[in-house]
């Protein structure tokens, strides 16, 4: 008799379908476990290579992150949570770091936006009374005009290690502006022309002092063109005056880097700031890349880890159905003489011989399916330019040891059976179908049935982020239980669904009865059909679903005539400019942001991010522009020290009219306000409301987002932005939300995508498997396209089961989701749904169409 590997390549030799069916499994579950593993490690790994402070050996900066801590001691751990602006330090501090020994300057270092003004009638007026005078001297008012309006101010100082250096003119002092050249020929601006400029400290003239020609520093990654103010202003004019973005370290000749680094860590100690150096300071620059690490990690981590499973789960199917379509094989094998232990070897060299293969095939489209989504992940500005796609050996490595793993796992799981019993009884149970599922298997599939119920209620109690935690562990657990009692499932669909095809015709009959009576078969095909519907429907449908809920509530919570916006922000005058236009009544501006809200208790601590409006007016006149749909309290105590919230966050943080609502502005500082209303549409318009003077010295940028006017006309509004009405505003709303569904419609794509190849590849082994069977029809007499409809009828069987057990676990995961969310039903829009059913019928009958032809050309 032959050694294990050598049956096992036999096997191979004679079983090509089975095995190739085996080897696509295992290729596309470690396509999809690299993809995942190299995005989870460029997440661990991500840096930005230092641009602005690449001539910096050191550079100061407060943390740009918020931790939660639990527990205590040696298992204290710290969860980071990026900022969503940028935390600054005290602008004392540079003069203690100049202290250091080894420094030979330290300089605090802005960067804030600025806009240009031209956009009224009164700067017509005003530049012509500017011209006037300074026809004199050749000088006048001049307008600037760059692409989007903006320009990025920094303090005259950081010329010092950004490379920038003046071409006319002197340094900036109190009120004057060094312009880059560029800027300033386009605009034909000289030294000692007066400019026109929108701060944080308002609308204000600035004299040209000079002209530079901007260095690498300050063009990096800078959006507008750069423009530079006295230090002694910068902080005042980006409206957080006594604090610094960073302070830049410059190091006196004979210095090494680590030495100064120790010797300002010295001087800032205590203050809570942290000191960076090598690739550690392009983080400083670019506030995006925590977000980066926080979205790849997502996609890599928890993405990564649902699909792995899905992907071995899937894959661990193939191989059991592969083993299990050679059952008659092993029997005969035990007939003759093998021992249990030389079938088991047999089953192990098979997956040997495939899996390693399969595996360092399938990483490498794995390695061009994270390169592409990685690129679009950038070009959507999710993940800095600056970061580079890490592809290491470990991910490689780990994508095919798990599916070596997985081969091994099923392949001993499915072959133990025949192995054990007695060559007789392995001969019969070969011949037929078993019909008892494994008492461990059937006790699995119950718990997880069990616990996916249970969680549906759970999910139907919360809200907010704790439904949408508990409804992942619905989808998983209905999932794993149709998995683990896939034949007990299948014979029971097969049954019900087969009662309409008994009287379909005697090929629609027949399909029902092979069905019903190879219900293993029936299950193999149907679990990764419905785990592609249950995956894709339930990310594709709660994107639709929340921002259908997004929609209404904008649609309906904005009660403002015009709405006023512009790409480059509102200046701060903005709202009192459009209160003086004629017939407005009411004029309240909203400066959009994020804050971060502690939620849960203890070990479940988290900080969730909440979107934020600050209200340039008071409760009562945004109430008449707005209506947040208020369900407890009153608006008209907004104002310093007093918010209001919506309802989901007030379930998730267990706060309520009157309580004290810890919370963190978007630079980190913490605050605790009292909670004076709590309403309703949080979802479409913004989760927590406050005045704007409590955001102030909190932002970067402090113009305002939006302005909603009561009163007036289009026209008289015009020379403040773009003016729209509420279906103009709410429609750009919804086009910017769906692009935020791009990554949950990828995901589902992805992950989607992999189902309905193993479905197809299972559904393909399972048709080539039955020469014997297909043959046997043709030998008692059915034709050829009798044979070919019973199949269309049983793969349009396989296709309706897996459609209904996917929607159903959709429609457990999200109904009460969706009621914790946006206290509604799900949005699934038709059309959509209905291409998902033509995509799972269309791919089982091609999938059993295309080899039942090859297979029935051969003559019986």
């Amino acid at each position: 008799m032959r050694r294990p590997n050598g049956l096992a390549r036999e096997a191979v030799r004679f079983k090509p379908a089975s095995f190739a069916g085996t080897f696509l499994a295992l290729l596309m579950s470690a396509l999809i476990v690299s993809t995942c593993g190299i995005l989870l490690e460029t997440g661990l790994r991500a840096s930005v290579p230092p641009e602005r402070y690449a001539n910096t050996p050191v550079v100061a900066a407060a943390d740009q992150n918020e931790y939660v801590v639990t527990g205590s001691g040696e298992d204290e751990e710290r969860e980071a949570t990026p900022l969503p602006d940028t935390a600054r330090m005290d602008a004392a501090l540079a003069a203690k770091v100049a202290k250091a020994p080894g420094v030979a300057a330290a300089v605090a270092d802005f960067t804030f936006p600025v806009r240009t003004a031209h956009d009224s009638a009164h700067d017509s007026a005003h530049d012509s009374a500017h011209d006037s005078a300074h026809d004199g001297a050749g000088a006048g008012v001049r307008d600037l005009s760059v692409p989007g309006g903006v320009l990025t101010a920094h303090g005259w100082g950081s010329h010092a290690f950004t490379g920038t250096s003046l071409t006319s003119g002197s340094a900036p002092r109190a009120d004057e502006v060094v312009l880059d050249a560029g800027t300033a020929r386009a605009a034909h601006a000289a030294v000692g022309d007066t400019v026109v400029l929108e701060t944080a400290a308002g609308r204000q003239d600035f004299r040209v002092a000079g002209l530079a020609e901007a260095g690498p520093g300050d063009t990096a990654r800078d959006p507008g063109p750069p423009a530079w103010f006295a230090d002694d202003r910068a902080g005042t004019l980006a409206g957080h005056p006594g604090t610094v973005d960073a302070v830049a370290v410059l190091a006196e000749d004979g210095t090494d880097t680590g030495a100064l680094a120790d010797a300002v860590r010295q001087a800032l100690a205590g203050s809570g700031v942290q000191v960076h150096t090598g690739d550690d300071r392009g983080g400083v620059e670019d506030p995006g890349l925590g977000y980066a690490k926080v979205t790849l990690f997502g996609i890599g981590g928890s993405f990564g880890g649902i699909a792995a499973i899905v992907a071995v789960f899937t894959a661990a199917g193939t191989v059991a159905l592969s083993v299990g379509q050679r059952a008659r094989e092993f029997a005969l094998l035990r007939a003759i003489g093998a021992t249990p232990r030389q079938v088991r070897r047999a089953v192990a060299s098979e997956a040997l011989l495939v899996a390693p293969l399969a595996g360092i095939v399938g990483c490498l489209p794995g390695i061009g399916l994270a390169h592409w989504w990685f690129g679009q992940l950038q070009d959507r500005g999710a993940v800095p330019r600056g970061v580079d796609l890490h592809v290491s050996g470990f991910p490689l490595l780990a994508a095919v040891v798990m599916g070596l793993l997985t081969a091994l796992g099923a392949g001993w799981a499915a072959g133990r059976r025949p192995a054990r019993i007695k060559p007789g009884q392995a001969l019969s149970e070969a011949s037929v179908e078993r019909l008892r599922p494994g008492v461990v298997r059937t006790v699995l599939g119950v718990v997880a049935l069990v616990g996916g119920a249970v969680l549906t209620g759970v999910s139907a109690r919360s809200a907010g982020d704790d439904a949408a935690g508990a409804a992942l562990g619905v989808v998983m657990c209905f999932m794993l239980a149709v998995g683990l009692l896939g034949p007990l499932v299948a014979r029971l669909c097969a049954g019900l669904f087969g009662l309409p095809l008994r009287s379909a015709g005697p090929a629609a009959g027949l399909a029902a009865a092979n069905s019903r009576a190879n219900a293993r078969r029936l299950a193999s095909a149907i679990t990764p059909i419905a785990l592609a519907v249950a995956f894709s429907s339930t990310l594709v449908f709660m994107h639709t679903s929340e921002n259908h809920a997004a929609d209404k509530q904008v649609r309906a919570g904005i009660t403002a005539d015009h709405v006023v916006t512009d790409p480059a922000g509102l200046p701060v005058d903005t709202a009192a400019r459009a209160a003086g236009a004629q017939g407005v009544r009411t004029a309240v501006g909203l400066l959009n942001t994020q804050v971060l809200v502690p939620t849960g208790s203890g070990e479940f601590t988290s900080l969730l991010g909440a979107s934020t409006q600050g209200v340039t007016g008071s409760g009562a006149e945004l109430a008449e522009v707005e209506d947040l749909d208020v369900r407890d309290g009153s608006l008209d105590r907004l104002g310093e020290g007093r918010i209001a919230i919506d309802r989901t966050l007030a379930d998730s943080a267990d706060a309520g009219v009157g309580d004290r609502l810890p919370l963190y502005l978007p630079d980190g500082t913490e605050v605790s306000p009292e909670v004076v209303a709590v309403y309703g549409r949080g979802l479409g318009l913004a989760t927590v409301t406050m005045d704007r003077a409590s955001l102030d010295g909190h932002v970067t940028s402090a113009f305002d987002s939006t302005l909603l006017v009561r009163g007036g006309s289009e026209r008289s509004l015009t020379a403040l932005g773009e003016v729209t009405d509420v279906s103009g505003y709410a429609t750009e709303q919804s086009l910017d939300a769906r692009t935020g569904a791009w990554m949950n419609n990828t995901m589902a794509a992805v992950l989607g995508g992999f189902a309905a190849v193993a479905a197809i590849n299972t559904l393909v082994m399972t048709v080539l498997d039955r020469r014997r069977e297909l043959g046997t029809l043709r030998l008692v007499g059915s034709t050829r396209r009798q044979v070919m409809t019973m199949l269309r009828w049983e793969g349009l069987l396989v296709a309706v089961v897996g459609l209904v057990l996917g929607s159903a676990i959709a429609a457990a995961t999200l109904i009460p989701m969706m009621s914790g969310v946006t206290g509604d039903a799900p949005y699934v829009p038709p059309l959509l749904f209905g291409s998902f059913a033509v995509a799972a019928g269309g791919l089982a009958l091609l999938a059993v169409t295309l080899p039942a032809r090859a297979v029935l050309r051969r003559r019986p």
